[in-house]
């Protein structure tokens, strides 16, 4: 959304008569970092040059250029995944997760005909480890889906963690097809031989019957940033301090900026954030879904348009000042459900959010993991099946934390109609896997 950019903004605003901002949010430090932590970085050099030349930026364009910035950003360089990384996903946590959302899917397609063949679009694939638990759903159910064609498309910007879900997904069995001209810069197979694609931007993934899949994928989006002051709305910018010439610090913007009008009118908050990209994509998929079929799984860490400064940085597995050597650290703000179901736009029909404990129960992870349990002796794999399956359900955890969103078209709603005895019923809907009981048809 480049014309949610700091430019805008600063043409409003002529903008370097900012005001210090007073607002401090829970995840922000005071300041008083240990030294190692203060080191001037490469990207810190790069946003210092940046704001001397035009100003303060918004927290926005912070969050793209620390993340994405092709040559700096962090998801560019950093295999961030994982124990040795920033931060663990649930893929990572327990099979489990991905057995059941592959179940999901099957189901969705079970729900809505069988129909002869289905893309399955993942964005912000991470190391391709959720995925790979998917696909071997697909292989164990082979069965159901020996008649449907599937492929694969992964949206995906970082070319390290592309190479990563490659080899996780391929083993580079069959050589890659590498093009970075094309919107398609990578093509394989699977190791059970599905085709997979890669691109950088959903709008170049095929307009066909397709299921989309976003775990942890809109937290990381940049967010805008605004709190409440006599005045109205102001955004929080980030500038210079100007007591420290190598550090950043907070500052609001002396007047409105064109984010603003994201913001609802009968908003009772007193500090939002709000994500335009975020919305542009729920809009592309709710088009999608809305003419070609199919559905969309979301699950994140969020609210329902409760929560105000949710801000933060990753490092090591421990919060990080979002502002502090910038580049080495992951960057996250919790998705609002509210916003999502409103750039829906009536389209397509929105179940949830739910809690992530009631949605893996929902689909049997308490059934999955008992035939897990009966199926081994050895001590250290029952403890490390239990250990995952705490950590996804705990309500202290990510039991309550993690939510499940899905969009489907508002006909799977309505049922199929059927005859009987010559007479044509009412349409009897199952129910929505993971949103209601689980049924197979």
């Amino acid at each position: 959304m480049n014309f949610l950019a700091a430019a805008g903004a600063r043409r409003l605003c002529a903008m370097r008569a900012v005001f210090p901002c007073l607002w401090r949010g829970k995840y922000f430090s005071s300041g008083n970092e240990p030294a190692e932590n203060n080191s001037v970085t490469p990207m810190l050099r790069h946003l210092i040059y940046k704001i001397k030349s035009t100003g303060p930026i918004t927290v926005a364009e912070y969050m793209k250029e620390v993340l994405t910035n092709p040559a700096k950003g962090y998801y560019m360089k950093h295999d961030m995944l994982g124990e040795e990384g920033d931060f663990i996903t649930s893929p990572e946590i327990s099979q489990m997760f991905g057995e059941l959302l592959g179940i999901w899917f099957i189901s969705e397609w079970i729900a809505a005909g069988k129909n002869a063949a289905f893309q399955l679009v993942e964005l912000g694939p991470g190391k391709g480890t959720l995925l790979e638990d998917i696909l071997r759903v697909f292989s164990q159910l082979g069965s159901l889906l020996k008649n449907c064609d599937i492929s694969l498309h992964l949206v995906e910007v970082s070319q390290k963690l592309s190479e990563i879900q490659a080899l996780t997904l391929t083993e580079e069995k069959v050589p890659l097809e590498r093009n970075a001209e094309s919107p398609v810069y990578m093509k394989g197979v699977t190791k059970s031989g599905i085709p997979v694609s890669w691109y950088r931007d959903l709008q170049d993934v095929p307009k066909e019957y397709s299921f989309y899949l976003a775990h942890e994928f809109f937290d990381v989006l940049p967010v805008h940033k605004f709190q409440k002051t006599p005045h109205g709305w102001r955004e929080v910018l980030v500038d210079i301090d100007p007591q420290v010439s190598d550090k950043l610090r907070f500052v609001l913007a002396p007047c409105a900026t064109p984010a603003e009008t994201f913001i609802q009118d009968d908003e009772t908050r007193d500090h939002v954030e709000v994500c335009p990209e975020a919305g542009v994509v729920i809009q592309e998929l709710s088009q999608r879904i809305s003419l070609t079929g199919g559905a969309a799984l979301i699950a994140d860490y969020g609210h329902d348009g409760t929560k105000t400064d949710t801000f933060r940085g990753f490092r090591g597995h421990r919060l990080h000042d979002v502002l502090t050597a910038p580049g080495t650290a992951d960057l996250t703000a919790d998705v609002d459900f509210s916003y999502l179901r409103r750039m829906s736009q009536g389209k397509v029909a929105s179940l949830g959010p739910i809690e992530q404990q009631t949605f893996l129960r929902n689909m049997g992870i308490d059934v999955r993991l008992k035939i897990l349990l009966d199926k081994t002796d050895e001590p250290s794999l029952r403890q490390q099946l239990l250990q995952g399956y705490n950590m996804l359900m705990n309500p202290m955890k990510m039991g309550e934390r993690f939510n499940f969103l899905a969009l489907v078209p508002h006909q799977r709603l309505h049922g199929r109609s059927h005859q009987t005895n010559g007479r044509q019923s009412k349409p009897s809907p199952s129910p929505v896997a993971g949103f209601g009981e689980l049924a197979w048809q």
